[in-house]
């Protein structure tokens, strides 16, 4: 039985090892404060060390666009943790265009390098520990923006649209092996860089498209809002769900 302490679930991850990526600021980071808390031994990483590091959790500088970044943080995560139960990839970010058709080639493969391939191939150095052990927890952060499709922004949709597939069908092979694979996509998030984001889409259209009404729930959202939902997912509250898609919103955009 989960024990609970002021609405937050205490120690129920006790004895598991985790590694989240892009876990310095915004979302990351209170998913990485919510895993240790919960008691997780946890590993996190960004392309350079910032100023501090969510407390108890370790720190490795890893580049996750590249393949010998994402190599050379498989092997860290082996070395500072033994092994990887828990995977959050949730690196990625996107700046806007002024239309689908002004986005460069390099801007292209450049968002599935960091929003979709980064995922893919950390994924296939660390799950098969997991199926070995036959445990484990895959979270990929896509967005709520995916059925949007909004022109600015399909390099980075497109992108969060193929993790998406490629979660369900991943999910499909691992679950026989007891490792569930599940992804989180958040909607309009009080973060730095989805404020950004947000001030780079306001100087690229001031017209029509620029939508900052609050969502049905009245606000936007909160990096523990999606953090709760990770943790939910990463727990044995979560035994029975994988290949699933968790949209956490506030009711912003259609489901599809």
């Amino acid at each position: 039985m989960t024990t609970m302490e002021n609405g937050s679930a205490m120690r129920e991850l006790a004895g598991k090892r985790a590694l989240v990526t892009g876990g310095t600021r915004g979302i990351g980071a209170a998913v990485v404060r919510q895993l240790v808390n919960a008691g997780a031994e946890v590993l996190t990483t960004a392309r350079s060390k910032p100023s501090d590091v969510p407390e108890g959790a370790a720190f490795v500088e890893a580049d996750v666009r590249t393949r010998d970044g994402v190599r050379a943080l498989a092997e860290a995560a082996q070395q500072a943790l033994g092994g990887v139960d828990i995977l959050v990839n949730n690196a990625g970010g996107a700046l806007p265009f002024p239309s689908a058709l002004a986005i460069p080639d390099e801007e292209w493969q450049d968002q599935l390098d960091l929003n979709y391939l980064a995922s893919v191939r950390l994924d296939a150095l660390l799950t098969p520990g997991m199926r070995e052990r036959r445990t484990g927890a895959v979270v990929h952060v896509s967005s709520a923006a995916v059925p949007a499709t909004a022109p600015p922004f399909l390099h980075y949709t497109a992108a969060k649209a193929a993790l998406q597939n490629y979660s369900r069908g991943l999910a499909l092979e691992l679950a026989p092996f007891g490792v569930r694979v599940n992804a989180v996509s958040p909607g309009r998030t009080a973060t730095p860089g989805g404020e950004a984001t947000r001030e780079q889409w306001s100087r690229l259209n001031e017209g029509p498209g620029q939508d900052n009404t609050a969502p049905p729930l009245g606000r936007d959202g909160r990096p523990d809002d999606i953090a709760d939902a990770v943790l939910f997912l990463v727990s044995d509250r979560a035994s029975w769900l994988t290949g699933r898609n968790l949209t956490v919103d506030g009711g912003e955009f259609p489901v599809g």
